[in-house]
């Protein structure tokens, strides 16, 4: 009798150790998952009613539908403008209780990648005249519509207005931001200033202080000196070189100017 009592505990212990096995099956996912889904989801009516009064209330937006599931919006259709499709993005975003957004929408038409290229270069060697242009530098690449923006900027504003210059001009399809913008310095402020003067004040190189573009771009970053740009001969890039080098406290002068039928920099 005592071995079937000691043999029935047994049993009785082994079962209890696997009923909440057997509790576990049904469910898919782990109780801290299942909770925020419902917390989510709970929310997704709300949500869909915002972003369709939002996608209705812009014309640029009419083409895009959108979807929502477990807090993340889904945005579908077509747009004609990059632009259209990063804010509307953004502005999705921001919409109370949204988890996340899924941006699936296609920006409308083509342009070939060497032509929007050149379109946009021409349109960012003269954005923000007036605002120490000649202190950025700007390279880009572009495949199959997707635009990569890189360089080196003085200030915030300058990497912004490049952004949005790429942004709203037809055939973009996606951009990527590598600009970097150069630390805040006065040390670094004084010497743009009178790098410039020094280059652009010089006899031989003043021809260039008319070009609006400014096409000698001086980079200067803690001290070091990059000089990017394009100039019409060698003896001018070698005089600007020169110049710069002369200037007190530059730590250092990379000579980066091209020279037209020339190979390298």
């Amino acid at each position: 009798m005592r071995i079937l009592n000691w043999f029935h505990l047994l049993v009785l212990l082994a079962l209890l150790f696997l009923v909440p096995a057997w509790a576990q099956q049904p469910e898919a996912r782990p109780p801290a998952a299942r909770t925020t889904a419902i917390a989510a989801g709970r929310y997704d009516q709300q949500i869909q009613d915002r972003v369709t009064k939002l996608l209705g209330s812009k014309d640029k937006w009419k083409g895009i539908s959108a979807t929502t599931e477990d807090g993340i919006v889904t945005l579908q259709g077509s747009v004609r403008l990059y632009i259209d499709k990063a804010d509307v993005a953004r502005k999705v975003d921001r919409i109370e209780h949204v988890e996340g957004v899924r941006n699936q929408v296609q920006v409308e038409g083509s342009v070939p990648d060497a032509e929007l290229q050149s379109k946009l270069a021409d349109k960012l060697r003269y954005d923000r005249i007036g605002f120490g242009i000649m202190f950025n530098s700007l390279g880009l690449k572009v495949e199959n519509g997707v635009v990569t923006v890189s360089g080196d900027v003085h200030d915030y504003p300058s990497r912004d207005s490049a952004i949005a210059v790429v942004e709203t001009t037809p055939g973009v399809k996606d951009v990527i931001d590598e600009i970097n913008v150069l630390p805040t310095s006065g040390f670094d402020d004084d010497l743009r200033i009178r790098i410039a003067r020094a280059i652009y004040g010089d006899p031989t190189l003043r021809k260039y202080a008319i070009d609006p573009q400014k096409p000698i771009r001086i980079i200067v970053d803690n001290g070091h000196v990059t000089l990017e740009g394009v100039v019409i001969s060698q003896l001018d890039k070698q005089l600007a070189g020169v110049r710069a080098n002369s200037v007190p406290n530059v730590f250092s002068v990379t000579n980066n100017l091209m020279v037209p039928g020339k190979k390298g920099k």
